[in-house]
């Protein structure tokens, strides 16, 4: 079977109105370990282009919210949802979240994050890898007790050392391939379940 960047998935996405074919990973996450539920309020990092937030935004309702961060803009509308573009590493959380009347612990930590590819496995694993021991990070001090964490890895050496790192902190830990990742990705998603 060939690579077809207009899969079945892509043509859900379309049907179905969502931004991106990626909805369908979290949409399979959720079903498995029903980590949403309505008036939660869900911090989505690596956002763009909107797809996760419209999964979010739909899963928690009118009474929940959504804040989305990426370096890149993210162009959906969604009455309970806000987004800012920025580098996570540039800024201060804290102020973000007060300036748009969000009021931290969060739910759940959402991180989509994925670093621009050179083609260089190991560079691009190293990356990734960052990127997901920064969304653990604020998962730590920004999620709520029993509240629940995804992360986009691109499966390297590293993963024993970030499933690790995730345990410490949660009581239940998952490792996931959803069945809409393509079958020539590295991704992997990691899953914290009740943060403790």
């Amino acid at each position: 079977m060939s690579y077809n960047p207009r899969d079945h998935y892509f043509r859900k996405a379309k049907q179905e109105n969502f931004a991106a074919r990626s909805v369908f990973k979290l949409e399979e996450i959720d079903k498995k370990f029903k980590l949403f539920k309505p008036s939660q309020i869900v911090l989505d990092l690596g956002a763009s282009p909107g797809s996760w937030s419209q999964y979010a935004s739909k899963a928690v309702g009118e009474n929940g919210r959504v804040l989305g961060v990426d370096l890149s803009p993210v162009t959906v509308k969604l009455k309970n949802a806000v987004f800012i573009q920025a580098d996570l590493r540039d800024l201060n959380l804290e102020e973000i979240f007060k300036e748009h009347g969000f009021e931290p612990p969060f739910n759940l930590v959402l991180s989509d994050m994925a670093p621009k590819t050179t083609g260089i496995r190991m560079t691009d694993q190293a990356r990734s890898m960052e990127l997901c021991e920064l969304a653990l990070d604020v998962a730590r001090r920004f999620l709520k007790k029993d509240g629940h964490f995804v992360c986009k890895l691109f499966h390297s050496d590293d993963f024993t050392k970030l499933r690790d790192e995730i345990k410490k902190s949660f009581n239940k830990f998952e490792a996931v391939r959803p069945d809409s990742v393509r079958k020539i990705s590295k991704e992997i998603f990691l899953v914290g379940i009740g943060k403790k």
